[in-house]
Protein backbone atom coordinates (compact mmCIF):
# COMPACT_ATOMS: atom_id res chain seq x y z
CA UNK A 1 0.00 0.00 0.00
CA UNK A 2 1.11 3.34 -0.77
CA UNK A 3 1.29 6.14 2.19
CA UNK A 4 0.99 9.98 1.80
CA UNK A 5 2.11 11.59 4.71
CA UNK A 6 1.72 15.47 5.52
CA UNK A 7 4.63 16.13 7.03
CA UNK A 8 8.53 15.93 6.46
CA UNK A 9 10.56 17.00 9.11
CA UNK A 10 8.83 16.37 12.26
CA UNK A 11 9.60 13.65 14.90
CA UNK A 12 6.96 11.45 13.79
CA UNK A 13 7.60 12.10 10.27
CA UNK A 14 11.05 11.65 10.21
CA UNK A 15 10.66 8.19 11.69
CA UNK A 16 7.37 7.27 9.02
CA UNK A 17 10.46 7.74 6.71
CA UNK A 18 12.56 5.31 8.49
CA UNK A 19 9.98 2.33 8.13
CA UNK A 20 8.28 3.34 4.66
CA UNK A 21 10.45 4.72 3.26
CA UNK A 22 8.81 4.61 0.01
CA UNK A 23 5.99 6.82 1.04
CA UNK A 24 5.88 9.87 -0.18
CA UNK A 25 6.08 12.79 2.32
CA UNK A 26 4.38 16.32 1.93
CA UNK A 27 6.49 19.10 3.33
CA UNK A 28 5.20 23.00 3.78
CA UNK A 29 6.40 23.68 0.34
CA UNK A 30 4.54 20.93 -1.33
CA UNK A 31 1.14 20.87 0.97
CA UNK A 32 1.32 23.98 3.29
CA UNK A 33 -1.54 23.29 5.96
CA UNK A 34 -2.32 26.81 5.79
CA UNK A 35 -3.94 26.43 2.52
CA UNK A 36 -6.63 23.50 3.52
CA UNK A 37 -8.02 22.91 -0.32
CA UNK A 38 -3.95 22.06 -1.71
CA UNK A 39 -3.93 19.57 1.07
CA UNK A 40 -7.10 18.24 -0.19
CA UNK A 41 -5.51 18.74 -3.74
CA UNK A 42 -2.28 16.44 -3.38
CA UNK A 43 -4.70 13.61 -1.80
CA UNK A 44 -6.64 13.49 -5.54
CA UNK A 45 -3.48 14.10 -7.35
CA UNK A 46 -1.30 11.34 -5.54
CA UNK A 47 -4.10 8.87 -4.91
CA UNK A 48 -2.72 6.78 -2.28
CA UNK A 49 -3.29 3.95 -0.35
CA UNK A 50 -3.57 5.33 2.87
CA UNK A 51 -2.86 9.10 4.53
CA UNK A 52 -1.32 9.80 7.33
CA UNK A 53 -1.83 13.59 9.02
CA UNK A 54 2.17 13.47 11.08
CA UNK A 55 2.19 17.72 10.51
CA UNK A 56 0.02 20.23 12.50
CA UNK A 57 0.38 23.45 14.72
CA UNK A 58 2.57 22.55 17.65
CA UNK A 59 4.07 25.72 18.92
CA UNK A 60 1.57 25.58 22.47
CA UNK A 61 2.13 28.86 23.92
CA UNK A 62 2.29 30.75 20.68
CA UNK A 63 -1.06 29.78 20.09
CA UNK A 64 -2.42 31.45 22.44
CA UNK A 65 -2.22 34.94 20.44
CA UNK A 66 -2.62 32.97 17.00
CA UNK A 67 -5.35 30.89 17.68
CA UNK A 68 -7.47 31.65 13.96
CA UNK A 69 -3.94 30.37 12.25
CA UNK A 70 -3.63 27.49 14.50
CA UNK A 71 -6.97 26.87 13.65
CA UNK A 72 -6.79 26.90 10.27
CA UNK A 73 -3.98 24.37 10.30
CA UNK A 74 -4.90 21.98 12.82
CA UNK A 75 -8.84 22.33 12.13
CA UNK A 76 -9.36 23.14 8.79
CA UNK A 77 -6.24 20.89 7.05
CA UNK A 78 -7.07 18.28 8.31
CA UNK A 79 -11.53 18.61 7.90
CA UNK A 80 -10.22 19.01 4.04
CA UNK A 81 -7.84 16.02 4.04
CA UNK A 82 -10.25 14.11 5.86
CA UNK A 83 -12.60 15.10 3.20
CA UNK A 84 -10.65 14.22 0.29
CA UNK A 85 -10.20 10.65 1.74
CA UNK A 86 -13.84 9.57 2.04
CA UNK A 87 -14.11 10.74 -1.65
CA UNK A 88 -11.91 8.51 -2.91
CA UNK A 89 -12.43 5.67 0.14
CA UNK A 90 -8.89 5.95 1.62
CA UNK A 91 -7.86 5.44 5.19
CA UNK A 92 -7.05 7.97 7.28
CA UNK A 93 -4.59 8.13 10.30
CA UNK A 94 -5.03 11.89 12.18
CA UNK A 95 -2.29 12.46 15.39
CA UNK A 96 -3.99 14.55 18.59
CA UNK A 97 -3.14 15.21 21.79
CA UNK A 98 -4.30 14.69 25.59
CA UNK A 99 -4.18 18.65 25.67
CA UNK A 100 -7.92 17.90 24.21
CA UNK A 101 -8.87 16.89 28.01
CA UNK A 102 -8.82 19.41 31.15
CA UNK A 103 -5.96 17.76 32.77
CA UNK A 104 -7.80 17.04 36.06
CA UNK A 105 -8.09 13.91 38.27
CA UNK A 106 -5.54 11.57 38.04
CA UNK A 107 -7.19 8.44 36.19
CA UNK A 108 -6.20 7.88 32.62
CA UNK A 109 -8.75 9.06 29.96
CA UNK A 110 -10.15 7.13 27.62
CA UNK A 111 -11.14 7.91 24.30
CA UNK A 112 -14.39 8.51 25.10
CA UNK A 113 -14.04 10.86 27.96
CA UNK A 114 -15.06 14.05 28.01
CA UNK A 115 -13.09 16.94 26.68
CA UNK A 116 -12.43 20.55 28.00
CA UNK A 117 -9.00 21.62 26.56
CA UNK A 118 -7.75 24.57 29.01
CA UNK A 119 -5.72 26.11 26.12
CA UNK A 120 -5.94 27.15 22.37
CA UNK A 121 -3.65 24.86 21.16
CA UNK A 122 -5.90 22.18 22.66
CA UNK A 123 -9.22 23.62 21.42
CA UNK A 124 -7.79 23.95 18.18
CA UNK A 125 -6.55 20.49 17.65
CA UNK A 126 -10.31 19.22 19.52
CA UNK A 127 -11.62 21.16 16.57
CA UNK A 128 -9.79 19.23 14.12
CA UNK A 129 -11.00 16.00 15.79
CA UNK A 130 -14.25 16.77 15.39
CA UNK A 131 -14.13 18.09 11.53
CA UNK A 132 -12.40 14.26 10.77
CA UNK A 133 -15.30 12.58 12.74
CA UNK A 134 -17.84 14.64 11.12
CA UNK A 135 -16.05 13.35 7.43
CA UNK A 136 -16.51 10.22 7.89
CA UNK A 137 -14.91 7.21 6.79
CA UNK A 138 -12.25 4.83 7.47
CA UNK A 139 -9.92 7.41 9.67
CA UNK A 140 -8.68 6.84 13.16
CA UNK A 141 -7.73 9.72 15.36
CA UNK A 142 -4.57 8.85 17.33
CA UNK A 143 -3.94 11.04 20.43
CA UNK A 144 -1.11 10.88 22.19
CA UNK A 145 1.58 12.48 24.50
CA UNK A 146 4.90 13.80 25.72
CA UNK A 147 6.72 12.60 22.50
CA UNK A 148 9.81 12.08 22.17
CA UNK A 149 12.88 10.98 20.03
CA UNK A 150 16.62 11.75 18.74
CA UNK A 151 15.06 14.35 16.16
CA UNK A 152 13.52 17.92 16.36
CA UNK A 153 12.75 19.61 19.35
CA UNK A 154 11.92 17.86 22.65
CA UNK A 155 12.32 17.29 26.31
CA UNK A 156 14.83 15.18 26.36
CA UNK A 157 17.27 16.76 24.05
CA UNK A 158 16.27 19.80 25.88
CA UNK A 159 17.38 17.93 28.95
CA UNK A 160 20.68 16.71 27.47
CA UNK A 161 21.38 20.52 26.91
CA UNK A 162 20.89 21.84 29.47
CA UNK A 163 23.29 19.41 31.47
CA UNK A 164 26.24 20.77 29.44
CA UNK A 165 26.42 23.85 31.92
CA UNK A 166 24.28 22.51 34.96
CA UNK A 167 24.78 20.34 37.31
CA UNK A 168 21.07 21.20 39.17
CA UNK A 169 17.67 21.54 37.83
CA UNK A 170 13.99 22.66 38.94
CA UNK A 171 11.52 20.49 37.13
CA UNK A 172 7.86 20.13 36.93
CA UNK A 173 6.76 17.73 39.15
CA UNK A 174 2.72 17.55 39.44
CA UNK A 175 2.01 16.72 35.55
CA UNK A 176 1.66 13.09 35.12
CA UNK A 177 2.01 11.35 31.67
CA UNK A 178 3.12 8.62 29.31
CA UNK A 179 6.11 9.74 27.60
CA UNK A 180 5.82 8.66 23.88
CA UNK A 181 8.49 7.51 21.39
CA UNK A 182 7.73 9.06 17.69
CA UNK A 183 9.22 5.60 16.36
CA UNK A 184 6.48 4.26 17.99
CA UNK A 185 3.66 6.52 17.43
CA UNK A 186 4.62 5.68 13.40
CA UNK A 187 4.73 2.14 13.52
CA UNK A 188 1.30 2.55 15.06
CA UNK A 189 -0.06 4.79 12.33
CA UNK A 190 1.35 2.28 10.08
CA UNK A 191 -0.77 -0.52 11.31
CA UNK A 192 -3.89 1.24 12.07
CA UNK A 193 -3.82 2.51 7.90
CA UNK A 194 -3.41 -0.76 7.01
CA UNK A 195 -6.23 -2.77 9.30
CA UNK A 196 -8.28 0.07 7.82
CA UNK A 197 -8.49 -0.87 4.65
CA UNK A 198 -9.74 -4.10 5.41
CA UNK A 199 -12.02 -3.39 8.58
CA UNK A 200 -13.66 0.39 7.93
CA UNK A 201 -15.62 -0.50 11.30
CA UNK A 202 -12.13 0.11 13.32
CA UNK A 203 -12.81 3.89 12.43
CA UNK A 204 -12.77 6.08 15.87
CA UNK A 205 -10.68 7.65 18.27
CA UNK A 206 -7.69 6.30 20.10
CA UNK A 207 -4.88 6.41 22.51
CA UNK A 208 -1.46 5.63 22.18
CA UNK A 209 1.31 6.95 25.26
CA UNK A 210 4.12 5.02 26.59
CA UNK A 211 4.20 3.24 29.82
CA UNK A 212 5.04 3.77 32.87
CA UNK A 213 2.93 6.82 33.69
CA UNK A 214 5.83 9.14 35.06
CA UNK A 215 6.09 12.80 35.69
CA UNK A 216 8.44 15.37 33.82
CA UNK A 217 10.91 15.53 36.89
CA UNK A 218 10.95 11.79 37.03
CA UNK A 219 11.58 11.56 32.80
CA UNK A 220 14.36 14.19 33.56
CA UNK A 221 15.82 11.77 36.52
CA UNK A 222 15.54 8.86 33.84
CA UNK A 223 17.26 10.80 31.45
CA UNK A 224 20.66 12.03 33.36
CA UNK A 225 20.62 8.35 34.63
CA UNK A 226 20.91 6.55 31.41
CA UNK A 227 23.55 9.40 29.96
CA UNK A 228 25.71 9.35 32.98
CA UNK A 229 25.11 12.86 33.84
CA UNK A 230 25.16 13.92 37.43
CA UNK A 231 22.24 16.44 37.33
CA UNK A 232 20.13 17.18 40.66
CA UNK A 233 16.81 17.45 39.94
CA UNK A 234 14.21 19.04 42.58
CA UNK A 235 10.54 18.51 41.95
CA UNK A 236 8.30 21.64 41.58
CA UNK A 237 4.91 22.67 41.00
CA UNK A 238 3.69 23.85 37.74
CA UNK A 239 2.88 27.32 39.91
CA UNK A 240 6.23 27.73 39.87
CA UNK A 241 6.63 27.50 36.21
CA UNK A 242 4.15 29.86 34.75
CA UNK A 243 4.06 29.41 30.54
CA UNK A 244 1.42 31.55 28.51
CA UNK A 245 -0.51 28.11 27.90
CA UNK A 246 -2.35 25.93 30.18
CA UNK A 247 -0.69 22.52 31.12
CA UNK A 248 -2.16 19.86 32.10
CA UNK A 249 -1.55 17.41 35.42
CA UNK A 250 -3.52 14.64 34.23
CA UNK A 251 -2.16 13.27 31.06
CA UNK A 252 -3.04 9.61 31.91
CA UNK A 253 -3.96 7.87 28.94
CA UNK A 254 -6.36 4.83 28.90
CA UNK A 255 -4.79 2.87 25.54
CA UNK A 256 -6.51 -0.42 26.26
CA UNK A 257 -9.00 0.30 23.15
CA UNK A 258 -6.02 0.47 20.63
CA UNK A 259 -4.59 -2.98 21.85
CA UNK A 260 -7.89 -4.98 21.42
CA UNK A 261 -8.95 -3.25 18.23
CA UNK A 262 -5.05 -3.00 16.44
CA UNK A 263 -2.85 -5.35 18.94
CA UNK A 264 -0.79 -2.36 19.27
CA UNK A 265 0.53 -2.43 23.05
CA UNK A 266 1.91 0.77 25.28
CA UNK A 267 5.61 1.04 24.71
CA UNK A 268 8.05 0.66 27.08
CA UNK A 269 9.41 4.43 27.14
CA UNK A 270 12.61 3.74 29.31
CA UNK A 271 13.52 1.19 26.48
CA UNK A 272 12.74 3.36 23.84
CA UNK A 273 14.79 5.96 25.35
CA UNK A 274 17.98 4.04 25.88
CA UNK A 275 18.01 3.77 21.71
CA UNK A 276 17.20 7.53 21.55
CA UNK A 277 20.15 8.19 23.79
CA UNK A 278 22.51 5.65 21.74
CA UNK A 279 21.00 7.24 18.34
CA UNK A 280 22.17 10.52 19.84
CA UNK A 281 25.67 9.51 21.06
CA UNK A 282 25.25 9.66 25.00
CA UNK A 283 25.88 6.38 26.38
CA UNK A 284 27.14 5.51 29.79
Amino acid sequence: MTFLVFGRSGQVATELARLAPDAVFLGREAADLSDPEACAQAIRDHAPGAVINAAAWTAVDLAEDHEDQARVINRDAPAAMARACVAGDIPFVHLSTDYVFDGGGDAPRAPGDPVAPQNAYGRTKLAGEDAVRDAGGRFAILRTSWVFSAHGANFVKAMLRLAETRDALNVVGDQIGGPTPASGIAAACLTMADRLRGRPEAAGTYHYAGTPDTSWAGFARAIFDMADKEVAVTEIPTTDYPTPAARPLNSRLDCRETEAVFGIARPDWQAALADVLTELGVTR
